[in-house]
């Protein structure tokens, strides 16, 4: 009859890599922390590849190659290698998608040396970010823990 739901739909975001779910509260860059940029949640990695965490479209990689921002049922993810990891200006990282392409969910988009990323002294944990928090009804993180990529680590309700 009527279908009061229609426009709440809820979308899972899985984790890009396997390694340890923390809250976005707890990366040591404001930026994130604080939420700046968006709502969303980290994930400390113990691997380096980094895989699509939903299907869409990829709306920007970095020239550095540390960060991918990719856009699914208009969410826009930003995938987000290491604190102030730009200033490696891409050494030890590698970009396995490109701006414009299509993803599926377990997809390679980058890859990050993480031994080489902590020899220079950076944090390797990768925030996920909502950069469109406020067109969304609802972001509701997975309990703290480890992951595996392909695990659900967020829902989304628009």
């Amino acid at each position: 009859m009527f279908n009061l739901f229609k426009n709440h739909k809820n979308t899972t975001i899985y984790s890009p890599v396997d390694g340890e779910l923390i809250p976005i509260s707890q990366v040591s860059d404001p930026t994130f922390a604080e939420k700046m940029l968006g709502d969303g949640v980290a994930i400390i990695p113990s691997s380096n590849e980094i895989k699509a965490p939903a299907d869409g479209d990829i709306a920007m990689v970095f020239d550095t190659n540390h960060a991918a921002s990719i856009v699914t049922n208009g969410i826009e993810l930003l995938v987000h290698c290491g604190i102030d990891t730009v200033n490696l200006k891409g050494e030890g990282f590698s970009a396995h998608t490109e701006t414009g392409a299509k993803v599926k969910l377990g997809d390679a988009l980058l890859s990050m040396d993480l031994d080489l990323i902590k020899e220079k002294g950076y944090d390797t944990v990768i925030p996920i970010i909502v950069l469109n928090t406020t067109d969304m009804k609802s972001i509701t993180p997975m309990a703290p823990g480890k992951v595996k990529a392909g695990d659900p680590i967020m829902e989304i309700e628009k």
